[in-house]
């Protein structure tokens, strides 16, 4: 690993290169988009790319949840969604009317998914009702978590192009040296 928490892996004959957070060795991104059938019980398999993504040595649970913005779920592996609470818990006061309801409808229909051995995850039926995900659903990795969307509205999603040119100006916005690096 280098001093700026860059390393390569070897992924069969190829080399993928995984930024390391600095103070958070585990945490990575996910990287790629997969189709993936849902058998008739609501499990899907969880591609081979994103399991080489974990972090070694991290557990093989996740919370998945209701998106805050889209029709689709957001899966968490547990060490982020862990990270994430605190981030949260550092912003909100249960005591406060707002924050409160902001925390329930935060958590709400969320649940815990874990792999079994034949690396499948059972995705609770009233969540794939929600994404409108019947036979097959898409993986997007997305940073730190992966999108669990139904195919056709994902691609309605992807038909916006034009927006991320003026959010990315907006966002980003200056020049590149006004970014900096962390």
């Amino acid at each position: 690993m280098s001093k700026n928490g860059e390393k390569w892996r070897k992924v069969g004959i190829f080399y993928i290169f995984l930024h390391i957070v600095p103070g958070n060795p585990g945490m990575i991104t996910f990287i790629g988009e997969y189709t993936c059938k849902v058998d008739v019980k609501g499990r899907i398999m969880l591609p081979s790319a994103f399991k080489k993504q974990l972090p070694a040595g991290s557990e093989e649970k996740f919370v998945i949840k209701p998106d805050v913005y889209e029709s689709c779920l957001v899966m968490y592996p547990f060490e982020e969604w862990e990270r994430l609470n605190r981030i949260i818990r550092r912003n909100t006061n249960p005591f406060n009317r707002e924050h409160a309801r902001f925390l329930r409808l935060f958590h709400d229909g969320k649940a815990e998914v874990v792999l079994d051995a034949s690396n499948r995850l059972l995705i609770p039926k009233r969540l794939l009702e929600y994404a409108k995900a019947k036979k097959e659903v898409l993986l997007a990795g997305q940073d730190g978590k992966i999108e669990v969307w139904s195919p056709m509205l994902y691609g309605k999603f992807r038909e916006n192009v034009t927006e991320l040119e003026s959010l990315a100006e907006k966002i980003l916005g200056g020049t590149i040296n006004d970014l900096g690096e962390e």
